[in-house]
């Protein structure tokens, strides 16, 4: 995520959408004119429909090749965060101009007086609020699909204007420009209607009371159309921000919510992804202290073992290059996916830690142990499994503990049920336990012991495929002999000292 502030464009398909929407407000505007400076100016009304439709046409393409020229440089070029706003004020601009350049136009060409001027700015300046205000909101829809693309977002200013102001301000100028436009109207045909005859007053008050229906429909469409287009912006910040939050309570900590408008939304938006990323760093704080305390421990039991870490390091690393053949294997596919490999990487380092309950004497014995010191010994996969399920116990189940509990328990066992500690067999021994089985066999052959030398990789590799079917699960094998170069380069990567390759 990248926040910025810096100049951006929208996407091709926002644009398309951004003129389209604009066309039909100019469109809109026009014909609303044309009935409107009839209804409303006495003055208008004695201009033929052709002169007074034909100055509007012109001012409005006029103001169409204007506003395309002014957007790319007021707007779309300026920095993320003001773009809405300075949306707004160029629709309301220009729309104002046009009203100005009439109101000049009729002055200049038909001697009209400034009151009729002012009417025609009422209500250019109405129509120009509902474009303003409509438009402004789709450029935040625009900013919204550009930022949920390529992941950047805008740092709002905290002190935005709040949007209940906005609501009340909005409010309160649609209703004033409303009834200043119905007084207008009620004037206009006030004065007609003194000027009618008996006869013809039901048609008169028909008459009245269509222009008046007419500007309650434009009115009521405009309306409609800014609740349908914010209540669009509102469903976008709503559903970015619960598909978010969904999606990290999901574990998802990459997740963020596209920042596009200065207001409580983008506030939010912001502070939100910020509580994710410092989640994020603390996840990785915690999960970097718990995979050093792993090894830590991991390191005490080896030690004591006369091994050192980089027997855990080198195990770990063979179980994720087993891991790697194996994850396409139709009989480990549903079991090794990357969460689980991941686990496994973590936990394998956890093997042995049940030797810490052994004694140094059976431990660092240099000759082969008797009967009675083996069965001591084979006690440490108990122990292991013991100290890992009280873990489980005061942290609550999960994966992790579950995958290193079964390795410790049973990468003892082999696959003709010859092993230890429960004697298992085949597919009965957890998936983890075979997998350490080799790993931990072939580790401790190649490397030196106080009661043998080093084995080479040719030599061990021969041990492991006359135990493939009896000691090893025979797939596993064969995925070994896949990889055994990898492994080789583990085993001479993280060589102990005097161990033979």
């Amino acid at each position: 995520m990248e926040a910025v502030n810096n100049i951006g464009q929208a996407p091709a398909l926002g644009i398309n959408q951004y003129i389209s929407r604009t066309t039909l407000h100019y469109l809109f505007s026009f014909i609303i004119l044309i009935i409107y400076g009839g209804q409303v100016c006495p003055y208008i009304d004695s201009l033929d429909i052709i002169s007074w439709s034909s100055l509007l046409a012109f001012v409005f393409v006029i103001g169409f090749i204007t506003r395309s020229l002014l957007l790319p440089r007021v707007v779309k070029n300026a920095p993320h965060v003001s773009q809405v706003k300075r949306q707004f004020f160029l629709e309301i601009s220009l729309y104002i101009g046009m009203a100005l350049v009439v109101t000049f136009y009729n002055f200049i060409q038909y001697d009209f007086p400034i009151g009729s001027g002012l009417k025609v700015l009422l209500a250019m300046l109405t129509l120009g609020v509902f474009a303003a205000v409509d438009l402004g909101l789709e450029r935040e829809r625009t900013l919204s699909f550009e930022f949920n693309n390529s992941g950047k977002i805008i740092v709002p200013d905290e002190r935005y204007y709040p949007l209940t102001k906005k609501f009340a301000l909005l409010s309160t100028a649609i209703i004033i420009t409303g009834v200043g436009i119905v007084f207008l109207v009620i004037s206009k045909d006030l004065l007609w209607l003194g000027s009618v005859e008996q006869d013809n007053l039901s048609q008169a008050r028909l008459a009245v009371m269509g222009e008046l229906l007419f500007v309650g429909i434009a009115f009521l469409g405009e309306i409609i159309n800014l609740i349908i287009s914010f209540s669009h912006n509102l469903n976008l910040f709503f559903n970015n921000e619960n598909t978010t939050l969904a999606s990290v309570s999901a574990g998802n900590l990459q997740a963020h919510v596209p920042v596009c408008s200065n207001d409580e939304f983008g506030v939010m938006a912001y502070h939100t992804n910020r509580m994710i990323n410092q989640l994020r760093e603390r996840t990785r704080e915690l999960q970097l202290t718990q995979d050093a305390t792993i090894l830590s421990l991991a390191s005490l039991a080896e030690t004591r073992d006369n091994e050192t870490g980089m027997h855990i390091l080198r195990t770990q690393r063979y179980i994720k290059v087993l891991c790697d053949v194996l994850k396409n294997n139709p009989r480990f596919r549903d079991f090794l996916d990357s969460e689980t490999i991941e686990l496994l990487y973590k936990s394998a380092p956890l093997h042995d830690i049940g030797k810490v309950g052994i004694s140094d004497a059976i431990l660092k014995k240099p000759g082969k142990l008797t009967d009675e010191e083996f069965e001591i010994m084979k006690k440490h996969t108990l122990y292991g499994k013991e100290a890992l399920n009280q873990a489980e116990e005061m942290l609550g189940s999960n994966s992790f503990l579950k995958l290193a509990g079964e390795i410790a328990y049973s990468h003892h066992e082999k696959w003709d049920g010859s092993g230890y500690p429960e004697g298992l067999a085949g597919d009965s021994i957890p998936v983890s336990g075979r997998l350490m089985a080799l790993s931990d066999v072939y580790d401790a052959l190649i490397s030196r012991r106080i009661y043998k030398e080093a084995f080479s990789h040719e030599k061990t590799r021969g041990i492991i495929l006359r135990g493939k079917g009896a000691h090893f699960d025979p797939d596993i094998v064969d995925a070994f002999v896949t990889a055994e170069e990898n492994f080789k380069q583990i085993a001479t990567q993280y060589a102990d000292e005097n161990t033979e390759q």
